[in-house]
């Protein structure tokens, strides 16, 4: 027989008698229970739990964890699942994560206790990974459907999936195969087991069968609700971050804490100035300082008006605005011994509103210590007493002003708040310079800057430096010194490949950071069919991951061959057959991105304070954060604020941040959000004391997470 959901609506015997309460002390018809916006995480240590606490880290959103392989950990009962607060029942997490469809032994109290939790306050559950049998709403696998890789499979979102927690893509959900000859997936695919009331949100199709299986659907049984998820998957994965967003939304709701879009911005540096090429023959890049063959004669690499044309136009098809960092000295230096002729600067200059710009230095000078570049690799020069020689405060600090005074007077439309530094020197580069060129620090407050980008690859964590706070940078691996595709593979193979290959060997030297190939790379073939997809996926993956940070190129990029374009295109053209219209890509500039990664700071380090109570009652959340922290939250269309509009759209949802006085915010949900009682979430923190507010052992307290690099 069809098993059909529960009314949400419980009677005051049945919310009495789950919550061990004596009669009188609630009556659940009059007084709506306040759920906590928290979510609960049982973990066996696998990955698919680990994905999805990793997505909660990612946007903010707070949860407890269980480990069930720790020793005295936390049993779960009705104790610590609920309780009450000032006589109105309470429960603690608003939605509850499991390894499987039921990780516990037979007959298990702790699973009765989350079965009864879960009726009783309308909780979701998700089945993180579990496979396909009747007890999750599926047929077995073995009856009809499949068991075995999906690697390459083309999978997609139902119509129910579009028009529920998946409305945010477009419809294909494909799985990767990154390795023809590794396994990266594996997944059960199955149809509703006879009578289930099942309903798919992602399928793919049946090897062998016109049918298409489950691979997440929804399983209402018995008064609950289950994600049911049958394919295993790590955070990195590109099939997961495509869904992991509509995991939360489903378990949550659409109300919860936190939040994340989809980021990307690209900078590219140099512009105005030349780079220097490879050299192929010398195998380095003649003009740089670890280039000391008396033979090498340096062949700079320089935009030209066309390839300005053709960054304009790419803009537009793209819908994205590029970040020029500018060195003045190329313009003017050229313009020296040309007559006054600079057809670059002058194109650029005609279309500098199509632009950012951002002051990269007047010279791209080394601003941290002095080198001494005599020996390879260079490293510090020192003064007569053994102390490092460092670039003095005025030489920065004209290598900044003067840039800014040159773009001022061509009318660039700078934001003076903003510096990246030739080569991000005057900060600590490893080995040869441990910490930060004292100078730096005052050079920047002489000149306003409180927006400094950094290397990510060097230091991936934000950090305060004098008045600025850095922007982490990530670099896209081509090559600043190649314009061509040929140039670019022969360095690649010189870094990737082992001495005995006619590489550098510096592969073999580094096997914990670098991997080398298996054979040098076809230069006529390998940047299109090997280099261009690597980052691609990349870049794409921050993106995917909700994770603000730039990327950076160089002007070099965007000539001659063009290099940087099809991976740029491979990202957003990419981006966008995955994606619905109401998710764009968000497009910052660098100053807004520290912006945002300072207040994701603020915000975590406000929940690991305990400093954040947040919760829902009926239609109304109240969420009450420290003075001075803006408060991150994610809530349905139609929400409203003090009887003003809440937030921006994004993904069919409502999010911001909202600047807190210390005092409650309250914020009231559409009627549309009320009548869905089994989508109620709710806290952090108790407005009065809870029982216990200890941790106990075998959980683990957390609140939010920086997005994976």
């Amino acid at each position: 027989m069809k098993r059909t959901t529960r009314t949400a609506a419980l009677t005051a015997g049945a919310l009495i008698a789950a919550l061990g309460l004596p009669a009188g002390t609630a009556h659940a018809d009059d007084i709506p229970p306040r759920v906590d916006l928290r979510v609960l995480v049982v973990s066996d240590g696998g990955p698919a739990t680990d994905a999805i606490t990793a997505e909660l880290d990612t946007a903010g959103t707070p949860y407890t964890e269980i480990d069930l392989g720790v020793a005295g950990r936390q049993v779960i009962n009705a104790a610590f699942l609920s309780d009450t607060v000032l006589g109105r029942p309470r429960a603690k997490f608003q939605a509850v994560v499991l390894p499987n469809d039921n990780p516990f032994v037979a007959g298990s109290a702790e699973m009765a206790a989350l079965a009864a939790y879960e009726r009783t306050y309308g909780i979701p559950q998700v089945d993180a990974y579990t496979y396909a049998r009747p007890e999750a709403g599926l047929q077995d696998a073995a009856q009809g459907g499949y068991s075995g890789r999906l690697d390459g499979v083309r999978a997609a979102v139902t119509t129910a999936g579009r028009a529920g927690p998946f409305g945010y893509l477009d419809g294909p959900v494909p799985f990767e195969d990154n390795d023809p000859a590794v396994n990266e997936s594996y997944a059960y695919l199955s149809t509703p087991a006879a009578g289930a009331d099942f309903t798919s949100y992602v399928d793919a199709p049946i090897p062998g069968k016109s049918t298409r299986g489950s691979l997440v659907g929804e399983y209402r049984h018995d008064g609950r609700r289950e994600l049911v998820v049958t394919f295993v998957y790590n955070h990195n994965q590109q099939q997961f971050r495509l869904l992991a967003r509509g995991i939360v939304e489903w378990m949550t709701g659409g109300v919860h804490l936190g939040a994340t879009r989809n980021y990307f911005a690209v900078h590219v540096d140099d512009v105005f100035a030349s780079d220097d090429r490879w050299n192929s023959t010398l195998n380095c890049t003649p003009g740089d300082v670890d280039c000391t063959d008396p033979n090498a004669t340096p062949d700079p690499i320089r935009m030209n008006a066309a390839d300005v044309t053709f960054a304009t136009d790419w803009q537009t098809r793209q819908g994205v605005t590029l970040d020029l960092a500018y060195n003045a000295v190329g313009t003017v230096d050229q313009r020296a011994d040309n007559n006054g002729v600079d057809l670059l600067a002058d194109a650029l200059l005609a279309k500098k509103t199509q632009f950012r710009w951002i002051n990269h230095t007047y010279t791209h000078a080394f601003l941290g210590c002095v080198q001494n570049i005599t020996v390879v690799p260079w490293k510090c020069d020192t003064n007569a007493n053994g102390t490092t020689k460092w670039v003095p405060l005025a030489d920065i600090s004209t290598e900044i002003a003067q840039n800014r005074t040159w773009g001022q007077t061509a009318g660039l439309p700078l934001n003076n708040k903003e510096l990246v530094t030739g080569e991000h020197s005057g900060m600590k580069v490893l080995p040869q310079q441990p910490v930060d060129n004292p100078n730096l620090a005052t050079a920047l407050s002489l000149n306003g800057i409180t927006s400094l980008g950094s290397d990510n690859s060097r230091e991936p964590a934000q950090r305060q430096l004098g008045p600025a706070l850095t922007v982490p940078r990530y670099p896209v691996n081509v090559f600043y010194n190649a314009g061509r595709a040929a140039e670019q593979v022969d360095e690649y193979n010189w870094i990737y490949t082992k001495r005995a290959q006619g590489g550098s060997g510096i592969c073999e030297d580094n096997p914990a950071t670098t991997t080398c190939l298996s054979a040098p790379l076809n230069t006529a073939t390998g940047y299109a069919d090997r280099i261009v997809p690597l980052e691609t996926r990349a870049a794409l993956g921050h993106l995917l991951s909700g994770d603000p940070k730039p990327h950076f190129i160089h002007q070099s990029n965007l000539t001659e061959d063009r290099l940087a374009y099809p991976v740029l295109n491979g990202v957003l053209d990419g981006y966008r057959a995955l994606f619905a219209d109401n998710t764009p890509v968000v497009n910052l500039r660098m100053e807004d991105i520290g912006i945002e990664l300072q207040r994701r700071a603020a915000w975590q380090n406000a929940l690991k304070a305990g400093q954040v109570t947040a919760y829902r009652i009926g239609n109304a959340v109240t969420v009450q954060g420290p003075f001075g922290v803006a408060v991150s939250t994610s809530l349905p269309t139609g929400t409203t604020m003090g009887g003003a509009a809440f937030g921006t759209a994004y993904a069919g949802r409502l999010s911001g941040w909202n600047p807190s006085v210390g005092l409650p915010i309250t914020l009231t949900l559409p009627a549309s959000a009320t009548a869905t009682a089994a989508a109620t979430s709710g806290s952090l923190t108790a407005t009065e004391p809870a029982p216990d507010t200890r941790v106990p052992a075998g959980v683990i307290e957390q609140v939010a997470g920086t997005a994976s690099d």
